[in-house]
């Protein structure tokens, strides 16, 4: 499993809300879905890196 790294992120209140909500209806945590929507714009734009050969 790849490593996690904690950051703050200072995000608009209703932007927030919004994301919230959206988890909620997914049964997701809000940091879980803020990750699947970010992995979900990388493979969008082709912009996933590369997996390390182990």
């Amino acid at each position: 499993m790849s490593k996690k790294k904690a950051f703050a992120l200072r995000i608009d209140e209703d932007m927030l809300k919004a994301v919230e909500k959206w988890a909620a209806d997914e049964f997701r945590s809000t940091n879980g879905q803020i990750e699947w929507m970010l992995m979900q714009y990388l493979k969008q734009a082709k912009r996933l890196p590369k997996k390390k050969v182990e």
